[in-house]
């Protein structure tokens, strides 16, 4: 049975995220482990301003703290009746160091993590790509589904490939963790520099290693920037695409998930995005 991580923020919790671990952990039969990453640092308004401002504005730092806790523990409630309702096997963890500490630790012993695009872990906004994301894709040890905001169910899959082992691996690890996903229609999209021809890299041993794992698969090449053509292709495809890529470290960009085109897909995020690296 796997182990699939759904990390939540307990104060801005995601019914996305929430959706999309559930539906995959009926899928898979796969045990859900609902990590709550309650850093103790972390409070949804400034303690300081309530501290300053109590007689105005009614709060204290204690009632502070009780409705946080009141809050985070709904959310718990929320994922808990979830699992209930589609007799998924779960647990709970409740992280209370720092929050992007507690989550890589976490990704150790998981074989997926599903999080949510915009996860901040702390009471401000920071336009996507967050540095939570960035920093916990760059150093995360399992592959991530990054979700949207909207939960959509998945129909179709587009693996980017550019012929570097990383991107192979990346459909490796998505046809090994998510068999139900892989037996939908997918797509191999790879994006060429201008000079290049528009034969897929490795033509033979990609078709060869794609039969037994997507054997319906479609093949696309064009021409051009891939933080160009990427975000273009995917927006003709509509609701329902997963799409997979290969690795987001800080030293070991592949040539078409570099860091720019991990932003260009990350700042648009309609789609869930399976990401995977060596």
């Amino acid at each position: 049975m796997k182990k699939i991580v759904a990390a939540f923020d307990g104060l801005k919790f995601s019914e996305s995220t929430l959706q999309y671990a559930t539906t995959l952990c009926r899928q898979h039969d796969a045990h859900l482990v609902g990590v709550f990453l309650n850093d103790m640092t972390y409070f949804s308004r400034s303690p300081y301003a309530v501290m300053t401002d109590a007689v105005n504005s009614g709060w204290t730092l204690e009632a502070l703290e009780e409705d946080d806790h009141a809050t985070r523990e709904k959310a718990v409630q929320r994922f808990i009746s979830a699992c209930s309702e589609e007799a998924i096997n779960y647990s709970v963890h409740k992280d209370k160091n720092i929050a992007l500490r507690e989550l890589l630790h976490e990704s150790i012993y998981a074989d997926l993590v599903v999080i949510g695009e915009g996860e901040t872990f702390n009471r401000y906004f920071d336009s996507p790509p967050a540095r939570f994301i960035r920093e916990f894709l760059a150093d995360v040890q399992c592959p991530v589904l990054l979700v949207p905001k909207t939960y959509v169910p998945i129909k179709q899959s587009v693996l980017l490939y550019d012929g570097k082992p990383s991107s192979v691996y990346a459909v490796k690890m998505f046809s090994y963790l998510l068999p139900v996903l892989s037996a939908l229609p997918a797509e191999v999209f790879t994006v060429k520099t201008t000079d290049e021809d528009l034969h897929l890299p490795d033509n033979a041993l990609m078709k060869e290693f794609m039969k037994r794992h997507h054997k319906n698969a479609v093949y696309t090449v064009v021409r051009g920037l891939a933080e160009e053509e990427i975000p273009l292709h995917l927006r003709k495809q509509g609701p329902g695409v997963v799409v997979v890529a290969g690795a987001y470290r800080r030293s070991a960009f592949s040539r078409l998930f570099r860091e720019s085109m991990a932003d260009a897909l990350l700042q648009e995020l309609q789609w869930p995005v399976f990401i995977a690296h060596q």
